[in-house]
């Protein structure tokens, strides 16, 4: 008896895990954000107050990201040759932090030399704007403001695929 209420939880688990990956909040490149406006929102750019409508005309790879996020981690180096890369092309990595400590925010861009434009979103309402659950969690937008494509997870920012795709947006 014990071993088929085991089994029911733990089959039960496992549709769980599949209804999650399966969603259309999860899914990489999802079609329901391509072509969508991509939501306007206020930050610091070169210590200037900026918002995303200013980057019009410009490729943004919108990185949302947190200090306590391992894979977000993972993926900050090659998000940092990845803007050393888009940058001459006039376009850019933009990351936005959801953490709510200000002091760790600041030593994980210090001690991590991150070298692209950071913002600090201590209340995920950017995130929540965009719909974001996760993190590490990439919106593409296009030089016209678009969503071109929503990525789940961490990636190899400065693998050749990414960047022939990207070229592709310039």
């Amino acid at each position: 008896m014990k071993s088929k209420v085991l089994n029911g939880a733990v089959l039960a688990g496992v549709a769980v895990v599949l209804l999650v990956f399966a969603a259309p909040s999860y899914r990489q490149g999802e079609p329901s954000q391509a072509g969508r406006p991509a939501p306007e929102f206020s930050f610091t750019l070169d210590g200037r107050p900026a918002k995303l409508a200013d980057l019009r005309g410009r490729v943004v790879v919108l990185n949302f990201w947190a200090t306590w996020c391992p894979p977000c981690i993972e993926e900050m180096p090659s998000l940092n040759r990845l803007h050393d890369q888009l940058a001459p092309l006039g376009g850019m990595v933009l990351g936005l932090s959801v953490d709510k400590n200000a002091g760790d925010y600041e030593r994980f861009l210090r001690d991590h030399a991150i070298r692209f434009p950071n913002h600090r979103d201590p209340s995920a309402a950017v995130a929540a704007a965009y719909g974001s659950a996760m993190y590490p969690e990439t919106y593409i937008i296009g030089r016209d403001g678009k969503i071109a494509r929503k990525i789940i997870g961490p990636q190899n920012w400065d693998a050749p695929e990414w960047l022939a795709y990207l070229r592709t947006l310039q």
